[in-house]
């Protein structure tokens, strides 16, 4: 069975930092593009860091560009969300999501990606 599993979200203050990570199990990540998306109330869910499936190319969102940094550890079957200078508009379900994609390319089309996992909650609040 295919499955993500995201973990690290919690209470952060503003300025904070925090690191997210999802595992996959029953498949490999070596071949996937994996994104990290959020759901903040009431928007849309959307797409904020990106990373090809061999690492060499990411695509961040203009939002989080400089204080976010997406990394994987292939041997370690998990891609990490480093999230520093944390403000509250970051407050969201962050998701994180997989898709068959060997190559260059890191995209953040959310209708591209076909495994989610089932989100970590990040609030941002003093």
């Amino acid at each position: 069975q295919l499955q993500l599993v995201e973990s690290g979200g919690g209470l952060v203050q503003p300025g904070g930092s925090l690191r997210l990570s999802c595992a996959a199990s029953g498949f490999t990540l070596d071949y996937y593009a994996i994104g990290w998306f959020r759901q903040a109330p009431g928007k849309e869910r959307e797409g904020i860091s990106c990373i090809s499936s061999s690492g060499g190319s990411t695509n961040d969102a203009d939002s989080v560009k400089g204080r976010f940094t997406i990394a994987r550890d292939n041997a370690k079957n998990t891609v990490y969300l480093q999230m520093n200078s944390l403000k509250p508009e970051d407050t969201a379900v962050y998701y994180c999501a997989a898709v068959l994609l060997p190559g260059p390319a890191a995209m953040c089309a959310l209708l591209a990606y076909d495994y989610w996992g089932q989100g970590t909650q990040v609030t941002v609040s003093s």
